[in-house]
């Protein structure tokens, strides 16, 4: 990817200095040259937890009228917090803790970013470098830790490697496909006196990303699209990395072709247009997840072809040849066989894309997609996302979110955590614009829309930010909400309250006989699968919310919801928490159950799709 197509604010380093006018040397500690260095980067916010060993780099930080520290309440919030800033800004998102137990609790969030492609960057102190090896009090191997799940890995033994170090760890981080790189630092290295320069002698042999697609394969290419049938555009977080979107619809409506956008990738095409047909994979829509089982021709833009979206791989689209675009050459071909793969960046091969698809154009080679279409408009017809109201007359999930759609301000950013709510936001928020829907989609990470929130909220403070949480979800790290009140960042949460951990629930009432093991979170009532749930009581979430100094609501009444929305969307000087009870046996549909083909697609529960004898 471009340093261009990241969307990243900071100036990048050029290897070898590249001409840039060299600033004067100074006599600094360790230290203050790290403070210097993320100065120079274009850091503004850093999430982090002072500790011993990173404790010399906090005392410069004080300093510093560029860096604003965020001091979150545990380092997971700091890592999601960094994640969620990233995602929103295009920038990369920085976060820091000590040695040891501060470092491995960014493991997690590490792991998180890494599987969605976030530019990361994660500073964390070492022992001492004569202790190291020695299992020296707070020591972890946290490079060896983490190096499965990091693009690049730094332990800086020399005080003067500093600033390059730090260049090179933003320029891996926020180029190619994006990635978290760590940097760790033991505390002497912190201390020693060195010099500071900048910008560094950037030395990256071999990191060459190709972002400039081969012109054959982009002919080849065009020439599938203009002779295929049933096309479908396969589209994936990678566009959204790319800055892509403009260039996406333009290929879209030249080609006529369906869209469809992943969890990672909602936002990348409006919901609203015509030719998107939804998102694809286990809770898919119908019409998405049948359009690429029975296509011709599949373009893969940023896409990893991951077991979500194509069910039991060896059963996933046979009629299909595919066209497969990635940055990433490693993903070409790892899940599923490209006919026509091409490495680039996906900005520069959509703009080319289009190009040779207006070629093919006008030497008279256009594909008739009516018949393609006519099946996709039945089924689209027929197989409609949608839900029930509960008998009882208790609220719906699937409205509560919707409805938090459809009020928010413009431009407002989400987050969410992962189970039934996360799928019901995919399916229920009108995705329209890119950089407003941020999930954890490859590592499915519990906790992550808070934290997330906070720190999109962080880095786009004029924007309206809600987090839609579960509320299981949210007693995994609810925490920073006090970072949120102290810090002035005004998110807005929806607690979607349903006694239960849902989507593992929903697993055991389809596939466990509704022997509820472990999944029960709520008190009182239904405690012991005799009688509704009431939502999780113990704790209260409007008192814990205050208590972080929120302003709570609760919210159990269809008659109540917009009201309480509204007033929540009227609250911005502190964050605020909604807790909706919600009925606890509200399922997710569609669904492809787990190792499944996507043929198996069930557009609710008993109800299996009908696409007619004439389909193959």
């Amino acid at each position: 990817m471009t340093e261009q197509a990241t969307g990243a604010h900071h100036p990048q380093p050029r290897p070898r200095n590249g001409g840039l006018q060299q600033s004067p040397t100074e006599h600094v500690t360790g230290a203050q040259s790290l403070i210097r260095s993320l100065e120079e980067v274009g850091v503004d916010t850093v999430f982090g937890i002072p500790g011993g060993t990173i404790l010399p780099a906090y005392d410069p930080m004080m300093d510093s009228t560029r860096v604003r520290h965020v001091l979150v309440r545990h380092e997971q919030g700091a890592g999601h917090a960094a994640t969620g800033y990233a995602q929103a800004t295009g920038k990369v998102g920085v976060c820091m803790a000590t040695s040891g137990p501060g470092a491995t609790n960014l493991v997690t969030p590490i792991a998180d970013a890494n599987m969605d492609s976030v530019p990361l960057v994660a500073i964390t102190g070492q022992v001492v470098s004569a202790a190291i090896g020695t299992d020296a009090f707070q020591e972890a191997d946290i490079v060896g830790i983490t190096m499965p799940i990091t693009k690049h890995s730094f332990l800086v033994t020399r005080a003067e490697e500093i600033p390059r170090v730090i260049a090179e760890a933003f320029h891996i981080a926020s180029t190619g496909r994006p990635g978290p790189v760590l940097v760790d630092i033991p505390k002497d290295i912190l201390q020693t006196k060195t010099t500071f320069s900048w910008p560094p002698a950037v030395e990256l042999p071999g990191y060459r990303p190709v972002t400039k697609p081969h012109a054959k394969q982009i002919r080849e290419a065009a020439r599938l699209i203009t002779s295929a049938k049933r096309p479908v555009l396969y589209v994936g977080g990678g566009v959204l990395k790319a800055n892509a979107t403009a260039e996406l619809k333009v290929l879209a409506e030249l080609t006529g072709a369906p869209v469809t956008t992943t969890l990672m990738a909602l936002g990348a095409f409006p919901d609203s247009h015509q030719q998107h047909l939804g998102m694809p994979g286990m809770h898919g829509s119908v019409a998405a997840v049948t359009a690429l089982q029975k296509a011709d021709l599949i373009v893969a833009l940023g896409a990893r072809f991951d077991d979500r979206v194509t069910g039991k791989l060896d059963s996933f689209a046979p009629h299909a040849k595919i066209v497969h675009a990635d940055i990433d050459p490693a993903e070409i071909g790892k899940n599923r066989e490209a006919d026509v793969p091409i490495v680039g960046d996906a900005r520069e091969v959509i703009a080319d894309l289009v190009q040779a698809v207006q070629k093919e154009h006008s030497e008279g080679h256009r594909a008739d997609l009516g018949a393609w279409w006519a099946d996709l408009d039945r089924w689209r017809q027929n197989y409609p996302l949608g839900y029930e109201l509960p008998a009882d007359g208790s609220l719906s999930p699937q409205q509560v979110i919707e409805r938090i759609g459809q009020l928010a301000p413009e431009g407002t950013i989400f987050t969410a955590g992962v189970g039934q709510h996360q799928m019901w936001a995919a399916h229920f928020l009108q995705h329209e614009s890119p950089a407003t829907w941020l999930n954890s989609g490859g590592a499915g990470t519990m906790g992550y829309a808070v934290p997330a929130a906070m720190g999109a909220k962080a880095g786009r403070p004029e924007r309206a930010v809600w987090a839609i949480d579960g509320d299981g979800c949210f007693q995994m790290t609810n925490q920073e909400l006090t970072t949120c009140a102290l810090n002035n960042i005004p998110i807005k949460v929806a607690v979607i309250n349903n006694g239960a951990l849902g989507m593992v629930r929903q697993w055991q009432t389809l596939f466990y006989n509704q022997r509820y093991s472990n999944t029960v979170l709520h008190s009182g009532p239904g405690a012991d699968q005799k009688g509704p749930s009431a939502g999780t009581r113990v704790p209260d979430f409007v008192k814990l919310s205050e208590a972080m100094g929120c302003y709570a609501i609760r919210c159990e009444s269809p008659e109540d919801l917009d009201k309480v929305i509204e007033e929540a969307n009227s609250i911005n000087d502190r964050p605020v928490v909604v807790d909706f009870i919600v009925h606890e046996d509200a399922m997710v549909w569609p669904m492809v159950a787990a190792g499944t083909s996507n043929d198996e697609i069930m557009a609710a529960r008993d109800v299996r799709p009908d696409f007619g004898d004439n389909e193959e």
